[in-house]
C-alpha cells in the first residue's frame, strides 16, 4: 500500500543517517476503503491527492511541536512509502497505522516545501488549531499552505537534500 508519511527535515535526516523512519505515534494517510466510501467519486489518483494532503497537514503539526532552531522550521515533509498498514477508520478515513519503522528500501519518493512557501507554512503553523475549531481566517491561512505543491525528490536525493537544501 502506498503511504504518506508526515515528516519534518529533522526525520530526514534520521532516515539517512539509521535507514529507518519512525513515523509519530505509527500514523501515515493513505487510499484506504473508508476513504473511497466517503468520496463516492474519483479515481484512485485523486484519492491519492486527498490522502496526500493529509499528511502535508499533519506535517503542519508536526513542524508545530519542534522548536524553531532546528533546520527548515517552516518547510512541510512527507514521505511516500510502499508497506504494509492497518486501516483506521475511527482516525480518519484516509488514517492508516504502521506496523513499524518504515526502511530507507520502502521509501518511494520525498516532498518537501520549496523555500518560497515558507511565510505561507509559518502561517499555517500557527493557524492549524484554530482552523480545525472552525476559524475561517485560520482555514484560510493553512489552505494557502496547502495550495503549495511540494517539491519532489527521489529517494536516491536523499543524501543530497539532506547535506545541501
Amino acid at each position: 500500500m502506498r503511504v504518506y508519511i508526515p515528516a519534518t527535515f529533522s526525520m530526514l535526516q534520521s532516515l539517512k543517517d539509521d535507514g529507518l523512519i519512525h513515523a509519530r505515534s505509527g500514523w501515515g494517510f493513505a487510499v484506504t476503503e473508508a476513504l473511497r466510501d466517503f468520496y463516492t467519486e474519483g479515481d484512485d489518483e485523486e484519492l491519492s491527492d486527498i490522502a496526500f494532503d493529509e499528511a502535508a497537514r499533519a506535517s503542519l503539526r508536526l513542524l508545530d511541536a519542534e522548536a524553531p532552531e532546528v533546520k527548515f522550521p517552516f518547510r512541510r515533509v512527507v514521505i511516500s512509502a510502499d508497506v504494509d498498514a492497518q486501516e483506521q477508520p475511527d482516525m480518519g478515513e484516509a488514517v492508516v497505522k504502521l506496523s513499524g519503522p518504515v526502511s530507507l528500501s520502502d521509501v518511494a519518493a520525498l516532498h518537501i516545501d520549496v523555500e518560497q512557501s515558507e511565510e505561507k507554512v509559518k502561517a499555517a503553523i500557527a493557524a492549524v488549531d484554530a482552523a480545525d475549531l472552525g476559524d475561517e481566517d485560520a482555514e484560510l491561512a493553512v489552505g494557502d499552505a496547502l495550495e503549495i505543491p511540494l517539491a519532489w525528490y527521489d529517494v536516491a536525493e536523499l543524501g543530497m537534500v539532506v547535506e545541501l537544501l
